[in-house]
């Protein structure tokens, strides 16, 4: 089974940062109100990049170190494939 820690485009602009094994799914869900508290008064919501783990733990501690990344940093991550996630080679986290 895949694991996967994602970000959210949120229709206030904020960003969203989850975890799941689904990713198409899970957007689904955020988009039609099934999905996390803090997505369902901030819809639409968009899909902004996604990143694969070896495990649930290593995507559960991923989602961990993004979560306390600023708004910046984040938007870094979804708009530049190629910046390392934090804990990637490349990164101080």
């Amino acid at each position: 089974m895949a694991h996967f820690v994602y970000l959210l485009a949120c229709a206030d602009r904020s960003i969203y940062t989850g975890y799941t094994t689904d990713p198409e799914r899970r957007v689904h869900e955020h988009q039609s109100g099934k999905g996390a508290k803090y997505t369902r008064s901030r819809r639409p919501v968009r899909l902004l990049a996604y990143r694969e783990c070896p495990s649930k733990g290593a995507a559960l501690s991923l989602e961990h170190r993004v979560r306390h990344l600023n708004a910046a940093q984040k938007r870094r991550l979804a708009h530049d494939p190629t910046a390392p996630w934090p804990g990637e080679q490349g990164t101080d986290t």
